[in-house]
């Protein structure tokens, strides 16, 4: 039979099992050891019982002038007394029965010829008994004489009950607080665990670059291996960005210098243009996938929009445009401020090309972990079946608006997927373009 998912999934529940299971172990056996003393304790006692009342008996016996035996005093214990009590004894001579208790009645026992002691008998109506049997002689008699004790096998089961059942109970009361020390004890064991997993969860929401060492010798090496990974991630992607870089200047000078070198007229600077924007479509996907997610980083949204506010200050004054910004202060993106300032950047910059007189960008959390920004504006939009072409690679809907390589929605949509996020396009209540950059925070 397999295991339930939650034990096989869960540390926390295979130890708690574990224990659990052990512990009910231990608790069983010790139970059956300890009950198996008792009952062994009870029935010695009763077999001391019964042989104190057999030597009773033999020191008390006798044999007349004619060699017949003659017991002595009956024992004082008033259950000899009581009929069918089970608890009987009876002295023979012979093979016959020559005295016997008052509980017997009309009954004689007939054991074994043997010497025992916790022999098992049964009495009248079919009642189990415990018997003891010893052989003896006399002076002045060459008779065999035997005595014969027996106890009712019930008081003694009774007997030892009575004292299984606080056993249980105690062992039972045990077992819980054993099981409760062991679930504290786990709890105790396993919070530098849950530690380490909030502090990862910090660092992969931005709120942290690196992991503090535990407290706890054991996990400090697996600690300084995720710190020692997260700084190697962040040396690769400087290198990756270093080579980007250098192959976009490689590219685009010797570009640059071919277009300056045709004249004016030439048909070739169309062809230079559309290798440049299809190198810049390159390069910059190449960085965006190489910038993909660096863990510990994060960037509160509200600087990085009045950032780019500032740059574009030229053309929003030329143009007469009104912005209105609403980003709450706390917003925070979980990424890199130049993945941020590159779809926030490109978004606000296609609004100021198309917008007529009015811009807004919002921003609020959405649930715990994700964000969404709006930039939407007054100009003349799109239709919906133009939206998918807009984020398309070079996709541009109206070659004679403002002038551009037709990227930059696509960057941002490459971008965002990158991070775990999406970029919506939809009808401004201003009457233009609404841009919405659901991204992690």
């Amino acid at each position: 039979m397999k295991r339930p998912r939650f034990f096989r999934d869960s540390i926390r529940a295979r130890l708690i099992g574990l224990s659990a299971l052990l512990i009910g172990a231990a608790l069983v056996a010790g139970y059956l050891t300890i009950a198996a003393i008792l009952d062994s304790f009870i029935t010695d006692r009763f077999d001391a019982e019964s042989e104190a009342v057999a030597d009773a008996l033999i020191a008390g016996a006798t044999v007349d002038d004619a060699g017949r035996l003659v017991a002595g005093p009956a024992p004082t214990d008033p259950r000899f007394g009581i009929p069918l009590s089970g608890w009987f004894w009876q002295i023979q001579q012979d093979g016959r029965v020559a005295a016997k208790s008052a509980s017997l009645f009309d009954i004689v026992m007939t054991p074994p010829e043997a010497d025992f002691i916790g022999g098992a008998g049964t009495g009248p109506g079919g009642q189990p008994l415990r018997v003891l049997r010893h052989t003896f002689t006399l002076p002045d008699s060459n008779s065999v004489m035997a005595v014969v004790v027996s106890a009712p096998r019930a008081e003694i089961d009774e007997s030892v009950s009575r004292l299984r059942r606080p056993l249980a109970v105690s062992l039972s009361v045990l077992g819980l607080a054993l099981a409760l020390a062991s679930v504290l004890q786990v709890a105790a064991g396993l919070r530098s665990l849950d530690k380490l997993g909030r502090d990862l969860r910090a660092i992969r929401s931005g709120k942290a670059d690196h992991l503090p060492l535990p407290p706890v010798s054991e996990l400090r090496p697996v600690a300084s291996e995720i710190n020692g990974l997260l700084e190697q991630n962040r040396r690769v992607l400087s290198r990756t960005r270093e080579h980007v870089g250098n192959l976009a200047h490689s590219l685009k000078t010797p570009l640059a210098a071919l277009d300056n070198t045709l004249p004016a007229d030439h048909p070739g600077h169309a062809l230079v243009a559309r290798m440049d924007r299809q190198i810049g479509w390159h390069l910059r996907r190449a960085r965006s996938s190489g910038a993909s997610r660096v863990l510990g980083q994060r960037t509160p949204v509200t600087p990085v929009a009045e950032d780019i506010l500032m740059v574009l200050r030229g053309p929003i004054r030329d143009s007469g445009l009104q912005i209105d910004l609403d980003l709450p202060p706390a917003l925070a993106f979980a990424g890199e401020r130049q993945d941020l300032e590159e779809m926030m950047g490109n978004l606000i910059e296609n609004a100021v090309k198309w917008a007529n007189a009015q811009i807004h960008i919002s921003g609020r959390p959405d649930g715990t972990d994700r964000l969404l920004v709006r930039i939407e504006d007054d100009g003349p939009g799109m239709s919906a079946e133009d939206h998918a072409l807009a984020i398309a690679r070079g996709g541009r809907l109206d070659e004679s608006g403002p002038p551009g390589t037709g990227l930059g929605l696509a960057i941002v949509a490459d971008l965002a997927a990158l991070h775990g996020g999406q970029l919506r396009l939809q009808r401004s209540d201003l009457g233009g373009l609404a841009a919405i950059l659901a991204l992690p925070a």
